[in-house]
């Protein structure tokens, strides 16, 4: 998230919406934005239907696996990356730049 918010600016540069979707209550993720001085919207899937939906769902542990999505202005999936990478907004930045070239 810190790294996302660093490169906030890059991301807004390519008319990108960034926001952050957790397995945690709405009150845990204002205060995980608070501590972390993350200014994008985290948005609290509590009841785990996106983490669901999208497959990230870990049943054992009860928790959603990392995964960054890019999803262009039709609503049609273009970058996927799953697992620790997705915590770098490197290749989500390239999608992203890429998309604006169009």
């Amino acid at each position: 998230m810190k790294a996302y918010q660093a490169d906030l600016a890059k991301f807004e540069e390519t008319e990108t919406q960034i926001f952050g979707v957790s397995v945690d209550s709405v009150p845990a993720n204002r205060r995980f934005a608070q501590d972390l001085g993350v200014t994008f919207p985290l948005l609290s899937d509590f009841k785990r239907i996106v983490v669901k939906d999208y497959g990230l769902f870990n049943e054992a542990q009860g928790f959603g696996n990392r995964a960054t999505f890019v999803i262009d202005k039709e609503g049609k999936l273009q970058h996927v990356e799953v697992g620790n990478t997705a915590i770098d907004p490197t290749a989500a930045f390239q999608a992203c730049s890429m998309l604006k070239k169009k």
